[in-house]
């Protein structure tokens, strides 16, 4: 699987809701961090608890990507996700992924 295809392949289990599918698409160490570079998440383990929860609390959960740049091992996605533990409106963001052999390992959101 090439580096956008990993980085479709959570965002279609993101919007199905399938944290076992999604989490799969993570490295066992994947690192998730904030705009300025502070820790939120470390690990596949931790990821499928968060999103887990997530998923389980925003049975209408969405994202769409409104705008992707690949470069490299890198993926950019613009995204609006709406549904997110049962709030109305949609939030921006920009995902940043980063894709080392078949895995992401590296995730930045801005918000």
């Amino acid at each position: 699987m090439d580096v956008p295809e990993r980085v479709t392949a959570q965002l279609q289990a993101y919007n199905a809701r399938d944290i076992d599918a999604f989490a799969a698409c993570f490295a066992d160490d994947c690192i998730v961090e904030d705009a300025e570079g502070t820790l939120l998440m470390r690990g596949r383990a931790a990821m499928h608890e968060s999103y887990g929860r997530m998923f389980a609390a925003s049975p209408d959960l969405h994202c769409r990507i409104v705008s992707r740049i690949v470069v490299g091992d890198h993926v950019l996605d613009e995204e609006r996700v709406t549904g997110r533990d049962g709030r109305d409106g949609e939030s921006h963001v920009v995902a940043i992924y980063r894709v080392a052999g078949d895995l992401i390992d590296h995730v930045r959101f801005i918000r």
